[in-house]
């Protein structure tokens, strides 16, 4: 498969197999995350890779949206620095190549937001110039994935020179 085949069957999956992730792919995911560009190539964000089933619980429970979490392999606690602007930008970049480096592996992912950051900072030792921007949790699926994604097309997204003005592939 190239990129754009994972970019465009990448599912968000909640319900993971008990199956181990190999370390070799956990550590490609990472390298993944690490080789994300930044703004200012600051690189200012920090990882914290959460495997351990007791803190896979703790992490479930620090969240309002992601209880599911306590079923993934590992999570990974994408930390940036919310003194740049563009922090959460930089977050989203990191997280979308991991989880398309999952994907290419096989292994499945989603995210969730819904943090409680200062329960979420006591639990894993976070320190208070980072911010918890978002978590991501890996595992195989657990059932077969089937169906695709239900995205808009085209012609209702995207505009050519100007809001309002129809897109028409052949104008590209």
């Amino acid at each position: 498969m190239v990129v754009f085949d994972y970019v465009v069957t990448k599912l968000d999956i909640r319900e993971y197999s008990p199956k181990e992730i190999p370390k070799e792919v956990k550590i490609k995911i990472l390298e993944a995350a690490r080789s994300t560009g930044s703004g200012k190539n600051l690189q200012h964000w920090r990882f914290i890779v959460v495997q351990n089933k007791e803190n896979l619980k703790k992490l479930a429970e620090d969240s309002i949206t992601g209880k599911w979490i306590v079923n993934s392999n590992f999570a990974v606690i994408v930390l940036t620095d919310p003194k740049y602007p563009f922090h959460l930008i930089d977050a989203g970049r990191v997280v979308q190549n991991m989880q398309i480096v999952a994907w290419g592996y096989g292994v499945a992912s989603c995210i969730f937001t819904g943090i409680n950051k200062e329960q979420l900072r006591k639990d894993f030792n976070i320190p208070e110039n980072l911010e918890p921007a978002v978590v991501v949790g890996f595992g195989y699926p657990l059932k077969k994935i089937k169906g695709k994604k239900n995205r808009k097309p085209l012609t209702e997204l995207v505009f050519i020179e100007k809001y309002g003005e129809p897109f028409k592939q052949e104008l590209l």
